[in-house]
């Protein structure tokens, strides 16, 4: 899930120009999101378990696959932050999801740090929240000059 993320941000970020402040959002996230590989990583290690790299791969691809079909869009910058907010919901489901698991299996060193990624995208979901009114009046008031408006 968090290669998937990485997958659908880099590109984003990549192709931004107009909404600086989501390129730093997005930068400062990127950054979180390989935290959370990290720790998820000497989680899995911890347990004798291991990522599954054709999974990984697998959704990698989808994410990119995904994060470029909006590129031909005249109103990309929306579309991946309604995307990016959806993706942040599921990731918030997906932890809590986990944190009942490492409950019931007694995995009590698994906690910390499935609170802080899940913590880390709580965070970027109400910062996506809090800025679309923002982003989509810049993007109007791009469009409403004939300015491009770039992503």
């Amino acid at each position: 899930m968090e290669n998937q993320a990485l997958s659908i941000m880099k590109p984003q970020l990549e192709r931004i120009e107009s909404y600086p402040q989501v390129a730093e959002k997005l930068d400062q996230h990127i950054r979180e999101t390989e935290g959370q590989i990290g720790r998820l990583d000497s989680l899995l290690e911890g347990l004798g378990e291991s990522n599954s790299t054709i999974k990984d791969m697998a959704l990698s691809l989808g994410g990119t696959m995904a994060a470029m079909g909006h590129t031909v869009a005249g109103d990309e910058i929306l579309k991946n932050s309604f995307a990016n907010f959806a993706f942040e919901n599921f990731e918030i489901a997906a932890y809590n999801s986990l944190l009942v698991i490492a409950d019931l299996a007694g995995e009590t060193r698994a906690e910390g740090p499935l609170r802080q990624n899940l913590s880390e995208e709580e965070g970027m979901a109400r910062w996506l929240q809090a800025n679309l009114a923002g982003v989509t009046r810049q993007f109007a008031e791009l469009k409403s000059v004939g300015e491009e408006a770039k992503v």
